[in-house]
């Protein structure tokens, strides 16, 4: 039962649960498509990892102190996620890009060379996934929202 009443924990979940669902309207917003998969994907407004780490570092630094060493521990392991989103997961979405557009040209190839259209749908390849890491405006607002989620569950719940 202590697992339902951990407060940081709770407020990392909330926060990932409302910026994945969030998703779905601000990408109707944007593009006006309805894409309910983004729940369910990485990448996009706002990063739910971002929501998450900066929830988990504002929840601990609301019940232990900002002076705690859980809260430095917690703020570090949040640099180093965000900083990870923008950095290393950004670069293998961009190369997946690029390496998808390979494959789209080599495959257009290929069905000039032979009859592409007559292959059964197994045999056809899958598409890299491109949408990995995160802009940094998607990053800043990922943690923005980590942020007022731990905040507003702290004031409303303890």
């Amino acid at each position: 039962m202590g697992l339902f009443t951990n407060f940081p924990l709770l407020a990392a979940l909330t926060a990932i649960v409302f910026a994945q669902v969030v998703k779905i309207p601000i990408h109707l917003i944007a593009t006006k498509q309805l894409n309910t998969q983004l729940v369910f994907s990485t990448g996009g407004m706002p990063s739910s990892h971002s929501a998450a780490v900066t929830a988990l570092a504002t929840s601990i630094g609301l019940e232990n102190g900002f002076h705690s060493n859980l809260f430095a521990m917690s703020c570090v392991f949040a640099i180093i996620v965000m900083f990870d989103a923008t950095g290393v997961r950004r670069q293998a979405g961009e190369q997946a890009i690029v390496l998808n557009q390979l494959a789209k040209d080599f495959t257009h190839l290929v069905e000039e060379a032979k009859v592409w259209n007559k292959k059964e749908q197994y045999e056809k390849r899958e598409e890299l996934k491109e949408l990995l890491g995160h802009q940094p405006i998607e990053v800043f607002f990922g943690g923005v929202t980590g942020i007022l989620i731990s905040v507003i569950l702290f004031t409303t719940l303890y």
